[in-house]
């Protein structure tokens, strides 16, 4: 899997727990969802950077 594949899908997963975090008033889990969010978004970044300087 390519980094901009597996940074898109952490983004994803990011913002399904911060929802869910916000619905069931979690902080906890709302917190995680924003960590793994902002970790796809760095990660996608790289893979743009990557498919950059390949092409």
């Amino acid at each position: 899997m390519t980094d901009k594949v597996k940074g898109q899908k952490n983004k994803a997963e990011g913002e399904v727990k911060n929802q869910t975090g916000k619905l069931k008033n979690d902080p906890k889990t709302e917190s995680r969802g924003k960590k793994d969010k902002a970790k796809g978004k760095a990660q996608k970044g790289i893979g743009n950077i990557k498919n950059d300087i390949n092409n």
